[in-house]
């Protein structure tokens, strides 16, 4: 039997096994309804659906290139075997019978699929990652694929040359991303990619984006890869409900970087229950213009500092049972403040102060906590309808999954190119560390993770240019995933180097700390696997 063969006989297994559990949760569940009394499986559930999905993409791009894909192979074996003792270990909770479990564990499978998960397969897999020294020239699967690749290339480059170099100093310093650095990316159309021309971006493919923001994010996650994220939830919202004179005003300047975008929905003491909002937008007239007032705080507003414009979800119903129904969206102008706190007056008296909350990694952006008192906004900043700010939101909160997924994967690329340029050069007992079998084996399962997060979010990427009803699940597993892996894959890279990941002059203790918020934002991981992934896998029933 081929290891192609072996991969696909484990994708199969894998499939019956999240096929059974999907099974027996919607019976438990009442097909997602009651998911709150059957977390811990749900999340269990999700989280292996997604990494069945990646194993589908991962097979699908190795099949492509005519050729056995090692990594793939492995990958489905991995997910495959903890797919099974998942199931034995938590039999009762997701309620599998005996005979459910007779059918999943069959005579054999085991021992194959230790066989395929044998070390020397994933020293194979380092050792093909060597000869391009661990970078991504992996063939893309698009019918665009020329471009995107050319994109790629064109984007590697300048992120080698324009941000790589100040990457480092940017994290030591805690500084915010230098003017001239926005200034080369909007010369390059960065900040409109997600925009269509005729209101002034570049109106390229999900799958453009995503590969772009990954290339950025390899020299530096929060002074390139996110940067170009900020557009990104007002773009959405604004083509999704905002009036034709709205997108007219606000996307070209956007799209040309002239208007920096911040985006302020998490309050202090409401995260992923976006429903539960207090911050309150209250119908006014400040001389003689109609419009609204906004009072409360917000949390976690990434580059709302620097930013010119923010997009805030506030609660225009002030009746809490209205829930997300209450909710609206609106384009606040602010002056840019370029430190790590500002306090602003408008000649009405509304105040707007902010300061920045240290964090041990994901520096260059600087995220605030923001205090709004009688902050006047003019009733043409309200995107859409009232009430309907949490639908216009959902479609940049989709869009803002996939692109996590892309960063996450940049910055496990890092890792991975980090990990094996050291295993190159650090000598131990007479030979480089790489030779060692340990070393070795560590990089093949870096790659292979690495590419795994890749495929499932280019295939995200696809899906969501295609119009795929299951996109949006898609981008959720995508983000999920990758971030996982961008996670485990720069932690081992750390451990990798020794003693010397964790000094700060290596960048690799950089991508461990910026690493660590990627589980959080765009949808923490619990919660993204319980009430995102899990109550849209189950609510389709069987």
């Amino acid at each position: 039997m081929t290891a192609g063969d072996h991969g696909g006989a484990a994708l199969v297994l894998a499939a019956a096994v999240s096929t059974a559990l999907h099974q027996r949760l919607v019976q438990r569940t009442a097909a997602g309804r009651d998911i709150d009394n059957h977390q811990m499986a749900v999340r269990r559930y999700a989280g292996l659906a997604a990494r069945v999905a990646a194993a589908r993409a991962l097979t699908h791009w190795a099949t492509a290139q005519a050729a056995p894909g090692l990594s793939a192979t492995l990958f489905a074996a991995e997910v495959a075997f903890d797919a099974v003792h998942m199931a034995e270990r938590h039999q009762a909770d997701f309620g599998l019978t005996a005979a459910d479990m007779a059918a999943l564990c069959l005579p054999g499978s085991r021992e194959a699929l230790a066989a395929t998960l044998s070390e020397s397969n994933f020293r194979a897999v380092a050792a093909q990652g060597e000869v391009e020294r661990y970078a991504n020239h992996g063939a893309l699967v698009a019918a665009d694929a020329e471009l995107i690749a050319a994109l790629r290339d064109s984007t590697r480059r300048f992120a080698a040359e324009r941000v790589a170099p100040l990457a480092q100093h940017i994290h030591l310093e805690d500084l915010l991303v230098p003017e001239d650095l926005i200034g080369a990316m909007a010369e390059l159309g960065f900040f409109g990619m997600s925009i269509p021309a005729e209101y002034g971006g570049t109106g390229m493919s999900n799958l453009a984006m995503v590969v772009a923001t990954e290339e950025l994010s390899c020299a530096s996650l929060p002074a390139a890869g996110s940067l170009i994220t900020r557009p990104e939830v007002l773009a959405k919202a604004l083509l999704a409900g905002g009036t034709q004179a709205q997108k007219q005003r606000w996307l070209g300047p956007v799209a040309r970087g002239e208007l920096m975008v911040g985006v302020a929905v998490t309050e202090p003491d409401t995260g992923s229950d976006v429903a539960a909002l207090r911050c309150r937008a209250t119908a006014a007239t400040q001389d003689g213009v109609a419009g609204w007032v906004i009072d409360g705080a917000k949390a976690w507003s990434t580059f709302a500092g620097r930013a010119d414009v923010l997009a805030l979800l506030a609660r225009s119903d002030p009746d809490p049972a209205a829930g997300h129904r209450g909710l609206s969206l609106f384009i606040v102008e602010k002056e840019r403040c370029l430190g790590h706190a500002f306090d602003l007056r408008q000649p009405g008296g509304g105040r707007l102060a902010g300061k920045a909350d240290r964090t041990p990694g994901y520096r260059g952006m600087h995220s605030f906590t923001l205090q709004f008192e009688r902050w006047f906004v003019p009733g043409d900043r309200l995107v859409g309808e009232a009430g309907r700010g949490f639908y216009y939101q959902m479609a940049g909160f989709a869009a803002g999954r996939l692109q996590t997924a892309g960063r996450a994967t940049g910055l496990a690329q890092a890792s991975l190119q980090a990990a094996g340029e050291y295993a190159q050069q650090r000598r131990q007992f007479g030979r480089p560390i790489g030779e060692f079998q340990s070393t070795a084996y560590e990089l093949g399962w870096m790659v292979m993770r690495t590419e795994a997060a890749r495929q499932l979010s280019y295939a995200a990427a696809s899906a969501m240019d295609a119009g795929a009803a299951d996109a949006g699940l898609l981008a959720a597993m995508a983000k999920l995933y990758a971030c996982r892996v961008a996670v485990d894959v720069s932690q081992r890279a750390q451990l990798l180097h020794g003693g010397w990941g964790y000094a700060e002059e290596f960048p690799i203790a950089r991508y461990v700390a910026d690493a660590q918020v990627l589980p959080i934002f765009e949808g923490v991981e619990p919660i993204l696997e319980l009430k995102v992934i899990g109550r849209q896998l189950l609510a389709g029933g069987t």
